[in-house]
């Protein structure tokens, strides 16, 4: 899977090799993403954007930390075949939106980094993209989570969900 990165309103810093690293983790535990035809789109940006986006295309009117936007629904992305001739056209599996004053707000309350933070927001991001849904069931939020927490581990990131009751 190869992104497509843009970064605005982000502090300078290595934003682009952590989502680089984390796709690549990601690809390492969820075969779905490890479709080298796919491509996504992420982009750093500001509260205020990811406000107008919320409000736009999810009628929330409120900034959220990350916002997804897939292009297929899971069983068709697992229906996506890895090979084809060559000169294949890269599949675009989705967008995705980092809010960074939401991001690092929450990364401090956490009492973790922010870069810690964006890691496991992508990594929440791309599982969506992949078609996982925290909000279906207790059991697919399971899936989901036990997922993230794989991937994070795999970079050194400590379960972001560990300190829940």
């Amino acid at each position: 899977m190869q992104l497509d990165i843009d970064i605005e309103d982000w502090p300078a810093g290595e934003w682009e090799a952590l989502a680089e690293r984390v796709a690549e983790t990601a690809q390492g535990v969820t075969e779905e993403l490890a479709n080298p035809r796919l491509t996504a789109s992420l982009l750093f940006t500001n509260d205020a954007e990811v406000h107008t986006l919320n409000r736009e295309w999810r009628d929330r009117d409120k900034p959220t930390n990350v916002l997804s936007f897939p292009m297929f629904a899971r069983a068709d992305l697992l229906a996506l075949t890895i090979d084809g001739p060559p000169g294949m056209p890269p599949i675009m599996l989705g967008d995705l939106a980092l809010a960074y004053e939401t991001c690092a707000r929450e990364a401090s309350d956490k009492g973790i980094s922010v870069e810690d933070h964006a890691s496991h927001l992508i990594v929440h991001g791309l599982l969506h993209l992949a078609g996982y849904d925290h909000e279906i069931s207790d059991e697919d939020a399971d899936a989901m989570e036990a997922l993230e927490i794989a991937i994070l581990a795999k970079m050194g990131i400590a379960d972001p969900y560990a300190d829940r009751l």
